[in-house]
Parts: C-alpha cells; sequence; structure tokens
C-alpha cells in the first residue's frame, strides 16, 4: 500500500452517524469496527458494556480516492476544538461543488463557495457533525 495523507476525526460518540453521512456525500465502501467486537467478557468494552457500540476504527474509501477515518473516545476524554480542517481541492466543479452543497447543509458556513481574489473558487464551513471543511475549485487558466 502507498503512503497517503487523510484526515483522522475523533467523535464523542456520534461517529457512527458521522461516518454514515460522509458516505452519503462522497459514496464509497465504510468498515465500522465497535469496541464491543474486540472486547473481553470482563473488559470494559466487552459487547455489554455500555459503550460496546461505539466506534473504535472506521475507514471510508471513495470512488475519487478520498480516505476518511474516525472513531469514538472513551466517555470524558473528547475535548472539541478548531485546530484542524478537511480540505478538498481540485479542478471539477460539479463534484466539488456537490460535495459543498452536502458538508453545508444544516452546517455553518464561514466563508461562502464563491470566486476569491486568488482566482479560484473557495468555501469553509463547519458542518452538522462540527468537523470544518475547506473547498477550493481550481479554476482553468484564462
Amino acid at each position: 500500500m502507498a503512503s497517503r495523507l487523510n484526515p483522522y476525526l475523533i467523535f464523542a460518540g456520534d461517529a457512527r452517524q458521522a461516518l454514515e453521512f460522509y458516505k452519503e456525500v462522497f459514496g464509497g465502501t465504510l468498515a465500522l469496527t465497535t469496541y464491543g467486537q474486540f472486547g473481553q467478557p470482563d473488559a470494559p468494552d466487552a459487547p455489554d458494556a455500555p459503550d460496546a457500540d461505539k466506534i473504535m476504527h472506521g475507514m471510508l474509501e471513495t470512488p475519487s480516492g478520498f480516505t476518511l477515518m474516525g472513531a469514538d473516545t472513551p466517555e470524558g476524554e473528547h475535548t472539541p476544538g478548531n485546530n484542524f480542517s478537511v480540505s478538498l481541492s481540485g479542478d471539477d466543479d460539479a463534484e466539488l461543488s456537490g460535495y459543498w452543497e452536502k458538508l453545508s447543509a444544516g452546517g455553518t458556513v464561514s466563508v461562502p463557495l464563491e470566486k476569491q481574489m486568488w482566482g479560484d473558487t473557495f468555501g469553509m464551513c463547519i458542518d452538522r457533525f462540527g468537523v470544518s471543511w475547506m473547498v477550493n475549485i481550481v479554476q482553468p487558466p484564462s
């Protein structure tokens, strides 16, 4: 397998819902593994433990070659922050605009998707799960 760079997102209990949402947005194959699937009968993550159905590791691989990973943290260990964004960029206006529409729906747009001073179409939003996204659509040279 080649090296790849992709985001790994941490959630406070809604990783399954978030990763299923991203599958709706981008398509592809989603693999989810719960804490309970690896639990021992007397371990805190055993199948009958309260967090057994939480996601230990999730990976979405899309037809466009994107990879997105995520997991739930144990109760009380999630610290929301604004120290990351997921960046989508390329020159396929229709594809990237479609992603933007789905990601920004129900979220908060901080920079509308529109032509910027550097010539590209760019936007920033926070989706309904609190994840920050940047979309940059490269414009063909004039």
